[in-house]
């Protein structure tokens, strides 16, 4: 609140009124008939301002009121139209300010009134938006609700309306209030006081008019069902006759006629409407055929054949959208940019279509949405996760009992415009049967080249959908048929580091859950310790779905102690989380601070995000014999026995001699299936320490495929390891060489606090990860290059021995 100086008081000609108020910034018609009503108008209407107080009288049945029986706050108006009558006066006043009455005089019948302007009291602030927003949606509802509460404008008004007593004062004109209520509300000298006095007047006119339909609705009810049959047999006779007794389905073949006739259709899909539209008009009602081709009709009139929603080519604002709804994907982003700066220069492009790809919780379907919203443009949605039958795509041949049209064009009449944004989710979890295979028709749908003429079996008529802006979602491409993968462009999404989780956490998933459970900004106070405890400690995702689950706990719990006990302490320091999550499911790792020889720590990409994997070897007494378990797939066992074989035949050189016996390599966690091509450096770092008895260091991790030869080759979800390794306590990477610019994807915190080798041969991983192996050469220092660390390459030594144990 601000202090404001006291204005000069005015002396004005007062309109007293018996039962009704005048609010400011609203107009209304008034006729005077007393004789110092009629005089302080035409005293009014002579003056410059044409100013007029109206006030309110405390009793209407005084016909000379004087300053004791009127109200003490009354509005200054200005007389916009008078009309005068032989007697009457009929004037339209303008509300333009709150006054108060000091006094008042008689200047013949005219009453004046010495007056001072009270502004009321204005308190910005969230409460008060908070406040105006469920005003604005009270009365949206009340004008969906019952058409006779305000005009076809409102709408539109509320959106134009930026002042909240502006639109105090309106919406109480809109209100049966009695006088005395009126006169409350214009009396309240506080912003925030008159929206909450409006608001509780709105939910009671809310409940009335709901009741009042349902009185209304009932009393229908009543009426006896021969009676409504009697009525409707009545009205239906009658409109035959106006129609000329024509058949039954006359009017519904006129009604399809009229709608054919409005619509925009290409040529040759109205030469198909009207010939099935000739068709329906000679065809019994109760003919098989009658209802499927009535269903195609409506079907053909309702698709967007050339609808189309304006984009907005506003490259600023769409920039300015996509980042209030998603942090950080700046790649992402930009692609987007890009093609809506395409649109600009050329219209008639194509738009692109996206394959998002990435650990479930990253935002890839929400992501969808932003386009669509930064658009301008419709957004639908249709999940493809265990779609099996090629008809749901293509839809059912009108030939079968209850056939469809397919997913892809009902999406189209859903969004009712010719270029929306379509996402098709979980692209990768297509499956194939003998009912056909799904992923081969959305060939065609995703070609730019074919679907300008799209099919459905049971539209049977060409649609263009080259115009739609088609986005894919997966977890995986490994699942995708390589001709489907070809039409896509993928964009990858990797898991968020914990820096970033917060990040996103503070800007949108306290909100969201703080909302959803009914708490006020200064109910739910989540601090960042609290968040980064959450994270760390309750939750083990690349994603933030797990954290959201356990923010939404918290809010919910919060808002049941407040149910339970009323006011509670707003914020949640990290010490309360065991009392309102429960135990901490994951703990920091202590598990394996010591490693035994022959345990190594590799780091695997999967669907969900990066992984840590411990491989572990022993000796067995089976000469030559070689164990793999741990449900490993081929390309694992490869990598393994490259490992040991590796590991023999350069035994010299590593500083141990081999001994009989076989070996036996485990991957824990057996029941889940392991494979893929990056486990070769971990395979051969745990074979070399079990033969030469020195453990790796336990703060190490690893990634990367070996040759026989020696070479450490690049692996791809190189910023998805990284983040597992962090997460579970790692602060040494081992990768590849070829594999350095990928560090450019990770957080600057992250490369910062992490330190990463580069190997570009088997010795220079061996080096890093078990130093008494290999210790570095004299002359060879660790290299730092652009901040990072480069393990010295164990290079040509000539006194090594090659390619033998010996």
């Amino acid at each position: 609140m601000s202090e404001t100086t006291q204005p000069d008081a005015l002396l004005l000609p007062v309109l007293p009124l018996r039962n009704s108020v005048l609010f400011p910034m609203t107009a209304g018609p008034y006729s005077a008939g007393r004789k110092g009503s009629i005089a302080a108008l035409e005293k009014a209407a002579e003056s410059a301002d044409k100013s007029v107080v109206i006030v309110a009288q405390r009793e209407p049945e005084v016909e000379e009121p004087g300053f004791a029986d009127l109200h003490p706050i009354g509005t200054r108006g200005e007389i916009k139209r008078l009309i005068r009558s032989e007697e009457t006066v009929e004037v339209i006043v303008e509300g333009i300010e709150r006054v108060r009455l000091e006094s008042t005089e008689r200047e013949g019948d005219c009453l004046m009134a010495r007056v001072t302007p009270t502004p009321v009291v204005l308190e910005p602030g969230p409460e008060a938006e908070a406040l105006k927003r469920e005003l604005v949606s009270l009365a949206r509802q009340l004008r969906a609700e019952d058409s006779q509460f305000g005009t076809r404008d409102l709408a539109v008004l509320l959106d134009q309306v930026e002042d909240p007593m502006h639109l105090v004062y309106l919406l109480a004109t809109l209100l049966e209030l009695d006088l005395a209520q009126a006169q409350e509300l214009l009396a309240a000298s506080e912003q925030q006081a008159a929206m909450r006095l409006l608001l509780g007047y709105m939910r009671r006119e809310y409940e009335v008019r709901k009741l009042r339909r349902q009185i209304v609705g009932e009393a229908k009810m009543e009426m006896g069902r021969e009676q409504r049959e009697y009525l409707l047999r009545q009205q239906l006779k009658a409109i035959q006759k106006e129609l000329g007794e024509k058949a039954p389905g006359a009017s519904e073949v006129e009604e399809l006629r009229e709608r054919l006739e409005s619509a925009e259709l290409p040529a040759p899909v109205r030469e198909e409407a009207e010939r099935e539209l000739t068709r329906l008009e000679g065809m019994p009602a109760a003919s098989p055929e009658h209802g499927v081709i009535r269903n195609r009709l409506d079907l053909i009139l309702e698709l967007p054949w050339a609808r189309r929603t304006e984009d907005h080519l506003d490259v600023a604002r769409a920039r300015r959208v996509l980042d209030e709804d998603h942090y950080d994907l700046a790649d992402i982003k930009e692609r987007i940019l890009e093609h809506l700066a395409v649109l600009r220069l050329n219209p008639e492009a194509r738009a692109p279509i996206l394959c998002f790809v990435g650990p479930p919780g990253v935002g890839k379907t929400s992501l969808g949405k932003s386009i669509a919203r930064s658009l301008g443009r419709e957004f639908e949605r249709l999940s493809l996760g265990g779609l099996h039958d090629e008809a749901e795509l293509r839809g059912h041949r009108r030939t079968y009992v209850g056939a469809m049209p397919g997913r892809i064009i009902q999406a189209m009449r859903r969004a009712g415009s010719a270029n929306p944004v379509l996402m098709l989710d979980e692209v990768d979890k297509v499956g194939q049967d003998f009912r056909g295979d799904p992923a081969s028709a959305l060939l065609e749908v995703l070609d730019p080249a074919q679907n300008t003429e799209f099919r459905d079996n049971y539209l049977d008529l060409p649609f263009d959908l080259s115009r739609v802006m088609f986005i894919t979602t997966a977890n995986t491409l490994d699942t995708i048929p390589g001709p489907l993968r070809d039409r896509m462009e993928v964009v990858r999404l990797s898991g968020y580091s914990d820096e970033e989780k917060l990040e996103i956490a503070r800007r949108y998933i306290v909100e969201r859950q703080r909302i959803q459970a009914g708490l006020g900004a200064e109910q739910f106070q989540v601090p960042d310790a609290t968040l980064l405890r959450v994270i760390a400690r309750y939750t083990r995702e690349a994603g933030v779905r797990e954290l959201e689950r356990m923010v939404g706990r918290l809010a919910r719990k919060l808002a049941l102690r407040i149910a339970e006990a009323g006011e509670v302490p707003p914020t949640i320091e990290p010490e309360l989380l065991g009392e309102l999550l429960g135990r901490e499911r994951f703990r920091p790792e202590e598990a394996r601070k010591d490693l035994p020889a022959g345990v190594a720590t590799g780091l695997a990409w999967t669907p969900t995000g990066g992984d840590v994997l411990y491989i572990e070897a022993i000796r067995i007494p089976e000469e030559g014999k070689v164990i793999l378990t741990g449900q490993l797939g081929d390309v694992m066992k490869e990598s393994a026995q490259a490992a040991q074989n590796w590991a023999l035949a350069h035994a010299g050189r590593l500083g141990f001699r081999p001994s009989p016996g076989g070996i036996h390599i485990h991957v824990p966690a057996g029941a889940i299936p392991k494979d893929g091509p990056s486990a070769g450096v971990t395979m051969a770092t745990a074979v070399a320490s079990l033969y030469s008895g020195h453990p790796v260091h336990s703060d190490t991790a690893m990634t990367g495929e070996i040759t026989l030869s020696g070479l450490v080759l690049p692996v791809g979800g190189i910023k998805e390891k990284v983040l597992a390794a962090r997460r579970a306590g790692f602060r040494r990477v081992i990768l590849p060489h070829d594999n350095e610019q990928d560090l450019e994807d990770l957080p600057d915190t992250v490369r910062e606090e992490m330190e990463f080798l580069f190997a570009e041969r088997i010795e220079d991983a061996l080096r890093a990860a078990i130093p008494e192996l290999l210790p570095p050469p004299q002359e060879a220092a660790t290299e730092e290059v652009g901040g990072y660390r480069f393990a010295p390459p164990m290079g040509n030594d000539s006194n090594a021995p090659r390619g033998s144990a010996e």
